[in-house]
């Protein structure tokens, strides 16, 4: 607990997390009038069923409100998380905190916790906003809330945990990468740029060989996150676990492989 309270301190000192905080407002802002512009096409059009409620696309589309700045806070969630390691390095204090616990997994596990904490603020803040403004949103488009649908909580719940998984991930890159600019850089390109790239690649490869090529497409970090929250966007597309089974697996692999390599490599 000491170690744990040592790195929020060590977070609460930076400049970085309230300037993450004040961001955080405006692009939920944005991610929600999307998903609400989403909605509104989805739920007019013929998906919406009278008698059997919302089924496919409008279901994402409700659950996209409920967890409305999903991408943009995890995006915040990685990078902050990344941070907590780097700036050890960027600072040049990374040797004393390891000589301070010899046991270096310690300082990572604490790191760690701390993303955890990081992770759920950030989830705790949009759900709020999601649960006062979803609603609303809905009754513009003459919509029930569906509040009470367990595919609404099912999202909800699955959206804490994408950004847990991706708050461990973001430890893990910045272990591996000590240089806070590479670190940053990388996650930021991986999760914005790459995400799109890598799915038009499997778009293509499934246009121009085999459709089947498309299910392969949830390896992509971002699409796994996705695919876990939303459901499938596709027939083929496999189920909710296996994305959260991706993603717990990048995570692991990142946090085991960096925390290995802290142990052996020179610090000072």
């Amino acid at each position: 607990m000491n170690l744990i309270r040592a790195e929020l301190l060590k977070l609460r000192t930076t400049a970085l997390w309230w300037i993450f905080a004040i961001l955080l407002v405006p692009i939920y802002g944005v991610a929600l009038a999307y998903n609400w512009l989403t909605a509104n096409v989805m739920l007019s059009s013929d998906y919406a069923d009278v008698d059997t409620g919302m089924i496919g696309e409008a279901d994402r589309a409700v659950s996209g409100l409920y967890t409305s700045g999903q991408f943009f806070g995890i995006l915040l969630v990685v990078l902050l998380s990344a941070i907590l390691v780097t700036n050890e390095f960027f600072h040049l204090t990374a040797t004393s905190t390891f000589l301070t616990t010899p046991r270096r997994e310690l300082v990572i596990l604490a790191k760690m916790a701390v993303s955890v904490v990081i992770a759920l603020t950030v989830w705790l803040v949009t759900t709020v906003l999601s649960l006062g403004f979803a609603p609303f949103a809905l009754s513009t488009m003459n919509q029930p809330s569906h509040i009470g649908e367990s595919f609404v909580w099912q999202a909800i719940g699955l959206n804490a945990l994408a950004f847990v998984l991706w708050g461990l991930l973001g430890v893990g890159t910045g272990v591996l990468i000590r240089s806070q600019i590479g670190a940053t850089l990388t996650l930021s390109v991986l999760y914005v740029v790459g995400a799109q790239v890598l799915s038009g690649i499997f778009v293509l490869l499934g246009t121009m060989w085999n459709e089947s090529v498309l299910t392969f497409r949830v390896v992509v970090p971002t699409l796994a996150s996705d695919l876990m929250v939303s459901g499938q966007q596709f027939p083929d597309d496999p189920p909710r676990w296996v994305g959260a089974l991706i993603m717990l697996a990048y995570a692991a692999v990142f946090s085991v492989v960096g925390t290995l390599i802290t142990k052996e490599r020179d610090v000072g």
